[in-house]
């Protein structure tokens, strides 16, 4: 697929770097910032993993998006996306975003399989051969399966498997006709390549790959092998009720070769503080001077314990929301309110997004030892302890102090099937299409609303009203984006296979693995 923005000249990379990294890092891997003769693989990471991180993140497929669809975010004034009236130019800039950030990937597993690049991609504190392709595998991983959880058959390619149907990007870069691959292959694949790349990775476990260029783990091998064995635990865990043999294989060895066990092993992309390399909401927001985004009523009376199974004040409270500049309470936006109703409430009668996750240096999480441990109390029977693990985990990572952590712990219901997904999705939040995709596979929380719920009752100008919750498309949460427009002209024949194979392209039409 040729989305050609691999970083040879940009100053993208080299500037993220110089805000990012160590004066002696920089130094290593640009010797020459004028007329460099090549672009070191550290400077074409650091550009991947930005891109990547960005598009996941961005405004068009999270703060309009997969924020909406999972109620942690509601809309004032414009509420279209909240009823699910999604603009396909969304899906066109998500699609490009990651390809690119994909394609700078597959660049750096190029220089370091080339047998005339191969030295020079080696040298100085970017690592071995063997150890940067496995990285670069492992992130390969992460946005491919991003990709496939918003649209489901994708153009993907893979590193270890030269399936026909796997011709994105390595096989030829100039192809602007890839097949598609179904969703199948593409989760059985990526267990492989997450796989493989760890089992790699632990071999060398004290070296550092990429040094400080590498804006997630600093490099460190043990770090990635440990979020390769988890992102696997993630994945094989998606598709346990569709080959409920494979997942339970892996999930089992990826268990014992080691996955997170605190939240030091988080694996998170930490944005800057100067421009352009503030994270993606706070550009959104502050930058754009924009108001219209609130945290949602769903999630504000959840966490103060008047809505689902949670009967207690949540501490995360005053960590994802700000309280009202008016009253100093907390009020949530009505969830999907019709159009004309929009502006309903003025903005400082309703919670805006804390300054914790609005800062232009939010670290943006793409796995966490709370999920971590959430996915092993449901494969554990919905135990106990990995439940308290994952919400002692939660609470930790937002900083509660011990004291309500502790409070807040011993008023805990029970460990059950809805209490420990009920606690996932807090614990997900912010992490958008993740959350998304979890509500598509489990159906939780039941506290959602949902087509023809109440989601505002009161007076406006002195009359009763009630708004019910009314999507304009569809009838419940999408189970997926529609396709860009670009691949209907210039993709159409394997568009149109996907399509057969997959279902009409609308937002109804299940995956794969949610159907």
């Amino acid at each position: 697929m040729k989305i050609s923005n691999i970083l040879y000249t940009s100053l993208i990379g080299l500037s993220f770097i110089a805000t990012s990294c160590s004066k002696s890092t920089f130094s290593d891997i640009n010797t020459d910032p004028n007329r460099p003769a090549y672009v070191t693989t550290p400077t074409i990471l650091v550009t991947a993993e930005k891109q990547m991180v960005s598009a996941l993140r961005s405004e068009e497929i999270s703060l309009r998006g997969a924020q909406l669809f999972t109620q942690y975010f509601s809309q004032n004034i414009y509420t279209d996306q909240s009823r699910y009236q999604i603009p396909t130019s969304y899906s066109d800039n998500y699609w490009t975003a990651t390809y690119k950030s994909l394609n700078n990937l597959n660049e750096i597993i190029k220089l370091n399989t080339n047998e005339s690049t191969k030295a020079i991609a080696a040298a100085g504190t970017a690592g071995t051969n063997a150890n940067q392709i496995a990285i670069a595998r492992i992130l390969k991983a992460y946005a491919f399966q991003s990709l496939t959880d918003v649209f489901g058959d994708i153009p993907y390619e893979s590193y270890g498997n030269k399936d026909a149907d796997f011709e994105a990007l390595q096989q030829d870069p100039d192809n602007l006709t890839p097949k598609y691959a179904s969703q199948e292959k593409i989760y059985k694949d990526i267990l492989n390549e997450l796989q493989q790349a760890a089992d790699t990775l632990a071999k060398y476990p004290t070296a550092t790959t990429f040094g400080t260029a590498d804006i997630i783990y600093k490099g460190s091998n043990s770090s990635w092998a440990k979020f390769a064995n988890s992102l696997r635990l993630r994945v094989a865990n998606r598709i346990k009720s569709k080959d409920a043999t494979l997942a339970i294989t892996h999930i089992a060895d990826a268990i014992k070769k080691g996955v997170f066990t605190s939240n030091i092993d988080n694996a998170v992309f930490k944005y800057s503080k100067t421009s352009p390399n503030e994270a993606p909401l706070f550009r959104a927001t502050v930058t754009a001077n924009r108001k219209d985004f609130a945290i949602s009523n769903v999630l504000i009376e959840t966490l103060q314990g008047s809505r689902g199974p949670f009967k207690i004040v949540d501490p995360r409270l005053s960590k994802f929301a700000k309280p009202t500049s008016s009253g100093n309470a907390y009020f949530g936006q009505p969830y999907g309110l019709p159009l004309a109703a929009g502006n309903l409430f003025p903005v400082d009668k309703i919670s805006l997004p804390s300054e914790i996750i609005n800062a232009a240096d939010y670290g943006e999480v793409l796995l966490e030892y709370a999920e971590v441990s959430f996915i092993l109390a449901e494969n554990n029977n919905w135990d106990q302890e990995n439940y308290e693990k994952g919400v002692r985990a939660s609470l930790e990572k937002w900083s509660v102090p011990a004291n309500e952590i502790a409070t807040y712990l011993g008023k805990l219901p029970a460990a059950n099937m809805e209490n420990v997904l009920s606690q996932k999705y807090l614990a997900l939040f912010n992490q958008s299409i993740e959350s998304w995709s979890e509500i598509r596979r489990t159906g939780y929380p039941l506290f959602l609303i949902k087509k023809g719920d109440i989601t505002w009752s009161g007076t406006v100008e002195g009359k009763p009203v009630t708004y019910n919750f009314t999507p304009e498309v569809g009838n419940t949460i999408p189970s997926r984006l529609v396709y860009p427009l670009k691949e209907q002209s210039t993709n159409k024949t394997n568009y149109q296979t996907a399509l057969a194979r997959q279902g009409d392209d609308v937002i109804s039409t299940k995956l794969w693995w949610n159907k």
